[in-house]
């Protein structure tokens, strides 16, 4: 894998924030947690599923699932951002 979205040294944890922002998932991919990255999107993209009905009976949970990861996402990819490597 390129090393070309990571970050070397400190950073204003602000394009990471705004890229998790967009698509949860991507800060962490940019800061360089691979990892990390796949576990956030693999869980908005279920609690979406749930939410748009494609898993019955769980739409509520679901959506409340999708929110909290989606907030997790930008915030640790904001502090994880401001964080010196």
């Amino acid at each position: 894998m390129s090393n070309a979205l990571v970050r070397r040294g400190g950073g204003s944890g602000i394009v990471p924030g705004v890229c998790s922002l967009f698509v949860p998932g991507v800060g962490q991919l940019v800061n360089g947690e691979t990892d990390k990255a796949i576990g956030v999107f693999a869980v908005w993209g279920i609690a979406g599923l749930g939410f748009l009905g494609a898993i019955p009976l769980i739409g509520g949970v679901a959506a409340l699932v999708g929110v909290a990861t989606h907030i997790y996402a930008v915030g640790d990819a904001y502090v994880q951002g401001r964080r010196k490597r």
